[in-house]
Formats: C-alpha cells, structure tokens, sequence
C-alpha cells in the first residue's frame, strides 16, 4: 500500500509509507478492540438489571398470583420503553405450556439440565430485533412473602452492583447464605420435574447507545491526533533528508575537472557511507582519467616519430639535386616509416577494442587450440623472415579441457600480440636461430594453459609488471614495437577472467628466454569443434 510513494521512487515517500500505513492497521484495528471492549463494559451492568428484573418476575410466577405477575411484567416493560427499550417475559410450566406472557419469545437451548435458581443470560432475535434473554428455572407454589423479601433482597444487592457470580459462561449462579430461599428448591420442594421457566427479554438500544458513546469518547482524539502526528511526521522527516540537499548542492556547484573528494565528517552518519563510496568512485575516475591524458601524450609522442621521419624523408626526396640512390633510400624510409605508424595505429586501435568491446558478439565456446594453430599460421612468414624457429605443441583441436567461453576476435589479437612480442625480442643467429614456441594444454584447476616461449634474452623481475603498462619499454632494448603489445593481452585476459604471468623459459641457462603464461577458466562442457588445419611448416616442438 503505497500513499505518498510517486511514479519515481521516492525516499521520502517510503519512509512515510513505511510509519504512517502500519500506523494506520493499528488505528483500524484498535476501533475494532475498542468496540468489543464497549460492549463488554456496556452489557455489564444491564446484565445484573435484566437478572434482577427476572428474579422479580420469578417471584410473582412461584406465588401463582397471575394478576400481580400481570403488573410487575407492566412495569419493567413501562421503565423499559421509556428508555427506548421494549421488554417481552413468558412464562411456562414443566410440561411447555404458556402460562403468561408473549409465545413468540425463543426457548432456551441448553445442553444439560438447568439448576433451579440461576439466571442464565443469552443473545436472541425477537420481533426482527436483537434481544437480551435472562432464563431462570423457579419452583411453583412459594410463598408470596417469602419470596418478596429474599427477591427484595436480592435485588438491592444486584441494583447496588455486587456481584452475585456465575454458574457457566453467560449465567448468573444461584445466591447462597440467606438468599438462596429464593428459587433454590429444598427438601420439602417438589423435584425438578414441576419447574416453571420464567423468561425475560429486553432489546439493546441502552447497552449500544453507552458503547457508542465509550468508542466515540475514546476515538475521536484519536482521530484528531493521527493527522497532527503525520504533520509533524512530514515536517521530521523534511528536516531529517535536508542534509543531501546540501550535499547535492555541493557536488551541482563543483568544476567539471574537480574530482576532490567530499568531506565525510560533515555529512550524517547515515548517508557517509553513500558518501565514502562516491569519493572512491570520484578516485577511481581521477585515475582513469590521468591514465586517459597519459596515454594519449604516449600515443602522440609514437605517432609523432615516424609522421617526422616521413616528412623528413618526403623534404629530402624533393630537394634539387637528389639522384635516383638517394630518391630511392627516402622512399624506403617513408615506407617504413609508414609500415610503423600503421601498426602504431593498429595497435591503438585494438587496446581501444579490447577495453571497450563495442559492436563484439558475446563470449561462445572456443577452441584455445585451434585458435593458437591458426594464428601461428598467420604469423609464421614473419617469423620465417627473421630466420626464427616458430612452433606449436600441445593439445590437438577438439581436445576435451581445452575450450573456455571467450570472444574468438579478442582470443585471435591476444595470441597474435604474445606472437609478435616474442618475435620482435627472440635475436636470430646464423646457426643458432632463435626459438619461439606456442603451448595449449589442460590445467590442474579446470585451467586451459596458454603459453609462449621464446630463447630470447629475458626480462627482469623488476620489469615484469611494468611491461603491461602501454608505451613502456625495457631500457637498453632497441627491437622494434609500440609498447601496446602486452597491454592488449592483460586487457583481452582481464575480460575472459584469466591471469598473465611472467617467468623465464630457461632459469639456468643464458640467455633465460622468456615464458609468458594466461590460464583461463575452461569450459565446463566442452562443445564439439572443428578440426584443425595443418600444421605445414610450423614444427610440432
């Protein structure tokens, strides 16, 4: 149940629906309590009038005086109806015969034998009304003295509200001591089977009015204190949110290149925690951003060297006097030239493809295998070029503990760039070529293991995190590159939820080579895959 709550989720709204709809249960449901707890309180004291009223028509009945019994039943209806009640009594003897009084009046219904003397009080319907009935059994043929004064007496007790006690739910037990003469047989009594049953019913107008007028005294400051309580609610509350007011205040005020954190200590205890978590939100953004401005100032600078070596080859090229050794040279420098700036771009490009993943499927069931064969097929005319020893060894394609869930281009540009990496730093001699080697197998830890090797001359433990950062270079090393290689490969493994590791190939020997291993997460089922090409010229280990 929504009462303040807008079409937008509102705080303010739920913490007034979360108080004032519980609050509002209790209210229905203390009207309800109230009114049964008035009735409980109006009935009490007509209850002890009705029983008194019945001992009394009891009385006359047991005398067998029908004139006076004609009379006392006169006056409680007269007192009845001026107090705009009606009263109705019957009278019958042992054997169901009417002796007095309306017939129309419903007979008790009990579930054993009555006791002489108690009044037993029950709800009915008479005439389309609801009634209150007093049942009293009494023995026929008492004195008319006798019992007027213990009926007297009696009276005055119950008028005066004492209590005269009960023998089962919704009855009055018989007196005892000095009173019990009136109604109790004794042993001169005719036995139970000569009972007459005396019945007096009353409507309920005065016992409906007095517990209307006790739910009305109780509720009706209720009812005007509910709205105050949801005013001052409302105002509590408005002053309780203002402080996010101020702190969106602060935060709509701010340079768009600010990115200083918010003063926790001057916010409340309870929104600080929203607080502390857009401050590491607001770090975490000022680091992204400083790594934005350093890459494009690496990215410019790489770019910036072989666009100068190209206009510098291209003034060369036209100046007068240049011969055709001389025009032929600048051509090939534009061309390599040319050749680095495209990778650079390249490079750049598939960083800003592997961070960003934009317009690429989702990740589906992959053959590491297959993927790792294909792409050492790609790259073999360059290895071969450089006179390296380039290869595959491991599992085969199809090879069950060797598929993952991956995106098949990212996997490609990864394998390429571990490729390339290793084929720009494995130095060739003749004799001794260098050699590259690519491994696909099962890990321990439902792992698929790749791996890449090269005899190269190794990198320094110092280095071997800073060689995934873009544009870094190990000092000392003039192999071509952009510095993009890695980077690409922790960002592709980053996104498959594997881990690149850095170890040399050969610890013990000289030079140690360089072992580059991603273990990704391998595919709980593994799907059925194509076979793999041939191998051709690349060798098997």
């Amino acid at each position: 149940m929504k009462l303040f709550q807008r079409a937008q989720n509102s705080l303010f709204g739920e913490i007034l629906d979360s108080l004032v709809v519980p609050a509002l249960i209790v209210v229905a449901l203390s009207i309800g309590i109230t009114w049964l707890v008035a009735r409980g309180i109006a009935n009490a004291p007509y209850d002890r009038a009705l029983s008194s009223a019945a001992r009394l028509l009891a009385r006359e009945a047991a005398s067998d005086d029908r004139d006076a019994l004609a009379r006392t039943a006169a006056l409680i209806d007269e007192l009845r109806h001026g107090q705009d009640d009606r009263a109705w009594y019957r009278v019958q003897d042992a054997q169901g015969r009417l002796l007095a009084g309306d017939a129309a009046l419903p007979p008790p219904q009990l579930e054993q034998s009555p006791t002489p003397g108690v009044v037993y009080l029950r709800d009915a319907e008479l005439h389309g009304r609801s009634v209150r009935v007093a049942d009293l059994w009494v023995v026929p043929g008492r004195s008319a003295a006798a019992g007027a004064a213990a009926g007297d007496q009696r009276m005055a007790l119950e008028t005066s509200g004492a209590d005269v006690g009960t023998a089962e739910p919704n009855a009055l037990a018989a007196p005892t001591g000095p009173l019990a003469t009136l109604g109790t047989p004794s042993a001169s009594d005719p036995p139970r089977a000569g009972l007459l049953l005396v019945q007096l019913a009353e409507t309920r107008a005065r016992q409906t009015r007095l517990a209307r007028d006790i739910v009305s005294g109780v509720l009706l400051p209720l009812f005007a204190l509910v709205p105050l309580a949801i005013l001052l609610l409302w105002v509590a509350l408005a002053r309780g949110i203002k402080p996010l007011s101020v702190v969106e205040d602060r935060i709509r005020e701010r340079r768009p290149d600010d990115l200083s954190p918010i003063d926790a200590a001057t916010v409340p205890l309870e929104v600080s925690s929203m607080v502390l978590a857009l401050n590491l939100l607001l770090g975490k953004l000022a680091d992204s951003i400083r790594t934005q401005k350093r890459f494009l100032a690496d990215a410019a600078h790489q770019l910036k060297t072989p666009l100068a070596g190209l206009r510098m080859q291209a003034d060369l090229a036209q100046r007068e006097g240049a011969n055709t050794d001389e025009l032929k040279r600048s051509l090939q420098q534009i061309g390599r030239s040319t050749m680095r700036a495209t990778h650079t771009v390249n490079q750049l490009l598939a960083l800003a493809r592997a961070e960003g993943r934009a317009g690429l499927p989702a990740h589906q069931p992959c053959d590491l295998a297959l993927l790792t064969i294909d792409v050492v097929h790609e790259v073999l005319p360059r290895a071969m070029d450089r006179a390296l020893d380039l290869g595959y060894e491991g599992a085969e394609p199809g090879t069950r503990g060797v598929s993952l869930l991956g995106n098949a281009t990212l996997l490609r540009e990864l394998i390429r760039n571990l490729l390339d990496n290793a084929i720009n730093y494995t130095p060739s001699q003749p004799g001794r070529p260098g050699v590259i080697t690519a491994r696909v197998r099962a890990g321990l830890a439902n792992e698929v293991l790749l791996e890449v090797e090269d005899s190269g001359p190794g990198i320094a433990e110092a280095d071997r995190e800073l060689v995934f950062e873009p544009f870094y270079r190990v000092l000392g090393n003039e192999a071509d590159g952009s510095g993009l290689g890695l980077p690409i490969v922790m960002e592709i493994a980053r996104q498959h939820g594997a881990s690149v590791s850095v170890q040399d190939a050969r610890p013990f020997q000289q030079p140690p080579g360089t072992r580059f291993c991603v273990r990704f997460p391998a595919l709980a089922t593994t799907a059925a895959l194509a076979p793999a090409p041939a191998l051709s010229e690349a060798n098997t280990g």
